[in-house]
């Protein structure tokens, strides 16, 4: 008597079909409608894990179509990272505390906000920086010093071209194991620089491949280096950076 061979690809395309039958034949005794399957969400998981056994070209006999299931993985990556909503922000700030920065403001063209916040504390009126911030630009003042010189948005269009900035990306796998990508991007051309890619990046780690990537040439053509206070650009990245002449 002959048997016929069954590979693992066909089990695990058995199995997922015989799993959504089973969903079938469940909502039927419970006296749902029979349709189209509505997988719930452990039976999207479950679905999602038997496609990782297959090979990829033996995917598409599987009841759900590759679209689906990368659906259901960005649905899994939503879920793990989105944030709990909290309760509404801070109060509003009344009238007369937004004139009160106003005022200073104007009278004092060359204090920052931090220091505008320091004077309000000392009249007994907790307003933190960002606040102040947040309220001169909505009157159209722009940060000191440079509330009548040229804007940030004006001064990053005359030296593009000899700015470089650089930052992470995420990339999540279909194991929600997620992957951060360090980049460079030069302003002036857009040109983006792939620089590494780690699960663990680390101040040593960036400090080395920011290294080698000065091998390319590509900091010579540079004047600024533009990044963010993420501990990961340590001091070390710092020197790497100097060391070409970036400021």
């Amino acid at each position: 008597m002959l048997r016929p061979v069954v590979g693992s690809g066909s089990i695990v395309e058995f199995l997922s079909f015989a799993y959504l039958a089973f969903s079938a034949v469940r909502k039927l005794l419970l006296g749902r409608q029979a349709g189209r399957p509505s997988p719930r969400p452990a039976d999207r998981a479950f679905l999602a894990a038997l496609a990782r056994v297959l090979p990829r070209w033996r995917r598409h006999a599987l009841v759900v179509t590759p679209q689906t299931l990368l659906r259901w993985h960005w649905e899994l990556v939503r879920r793990q990272w989105a944030q709990p909503r909290r309760s509404p922000g801070r109060p509003p700030v009344n009238d007369r505390v937004r004139q009160l920065v106003l005022r200073l403001a104007r009278e004092n063209p060359r204090w920052g906000y931090p220091r505008i916040a320091g004077e309000l504390l000392k009249l007994g009126l907790r307003v933190s920086p960002s606040t102040v911030g947040r309220l001169l630009l909505g009157a159209g003042l722009r940060p000191a010093p440079r509330r009548a010189g040229p804007s940030w948005r004006a001064f990053l269009r005359r030296q593009a071209a000899s700015m470089l900035a650089c930052d992470f990306f995420t990339v999540e796998t279909i194991s929600l194991r997620r992957f951060y990508v360090l980049f460079f991007i030069e302003l002036g051309s857009r040109r983006v620089q792939l620089a590494g890619c780690t699960t663990n990046p680390s101040g040593a780690w960036v400090t080395q491949q920011a290294r080698n990537l000065s091998f390319t040439g590509v900091f010579e053509r540079m004047r600024f280096l533009i990044h963010d206070h993420d501990s990961k650009f340590s001091g070390a990245f710092d020197e790497v950076s100097a060391a070409k002449d970036l400021l």
